[in-house]
């Protein structure tokens, strides 16, 4: 079987050379380059076309995440995963589109794990759907850029075992935290995706969803009924039948939902 191919581009030559050792130990891969900047990485990618690059953020000249944005409008673009130092709160983002990526310094678990998901996006032939998610990120990033509000989110792209699932945020009628997950509540069943509750706080459009406890948001137009669950407790009743808490904190703007 022909090896899956990997470029890295990293202006750190300690860095690239982690990269291609941790690469060698997976037989399934072959590394097809290592480039120190995304100068190189673009004359290599003219040369050879790769299934997948590893691209690091922070780089002299053109960052990673500006090629990036240019990957992604390609007509058949290769699977990214970004390499980067940035802290967990500036990569909920990242989590939110289902950006995969390597948070340094990382161990050869880690990086087994991301390979794996990369060769389930590959064999899925799902790289334009994670493209499409990676172009929604950076419609975002530049708007923020611009003092512009960010577009609204309309689709998640969903990575499961075996799968790359675009939901519609339309057919989302609530959304409950789980760790460093959040259930998404579909009409006949329930997706995990990889995201804080935050962080998806901060994209789902605000007039569509309502944050009534920690560990939920709902939809306002799957509301039907605001019900006492117990001596100053309470809890939404949604149109399915389902029901969430309501925390005190937020029973003010609930109420305000039956005006």
């Amino acid at each position: 079987m022909t090896p899956w191919t990997a470029l890295i581009v990293d202006d750190e030559a300690l860095a690239r050379s982690n990269l291609q050792l941790a690469l060698e130990a997976h037989p399934g891969w072959a590394c097809a380059g290592s480039c120190h900047n995304t100068v190189a990485a673009r004359v290599a990618l003219q040369q050879q076309a790769v299934d997948l690059i590893l691209l690091d953020i922070k780089m002299p000249g053109q960052n990673g995440l500006a090629w990036a944005a240019e990957l992604c409008t390609l007509p058949q673009p290769p699977l990214v995963v970004f390499v980067t130092a940035y802290d967990q709160h500036a990569l909920s983002a990242f989590d939110v589109y289902a950006l995969d990526y390597l948070l340094k310094p990382f161990d050869g678990a880690r990086f087994a794990s991301m390979l794996k998901r990369a060769e389930e996006v590959l064999n899925l032939k799902q790289t334009a759907a994670c493209a499409s998610a990676m172009g929604a990120y950076f419609a975002e990033r530049q708007a923020l850029e611009a003092g512009q509000p960010a577009p609204p989110l309309r689709s998640l792209t969903v990575r499961s075992i075996g799968v790359v699932e675009r939901i519609e945020v339309a057919d989302i009628e609530w959304v409950g935290g789980a760790g460093n997950y959040v259930r998404l509540q579909l009409p006949q069943r329930v997706v995990l995706h990889r995201a804080t509750l935050a962080g998806m706080e901060e994209r789902l459009p605000p007039a569509e969803f309502l944050r009534v406890h920690r560990t939920a948001l709902v939809r306002r137009s799957a509301v039907a009924a605001l019900k006492a669950s117990g001596p100053g407790s309470f809890s939404l009743q949604l149109k399915s039948g389902a029901e969430v808490p309501v925390s005190d904190r937020h029973l003010e703007a609930v109420r305000a939902l039956f005006g």
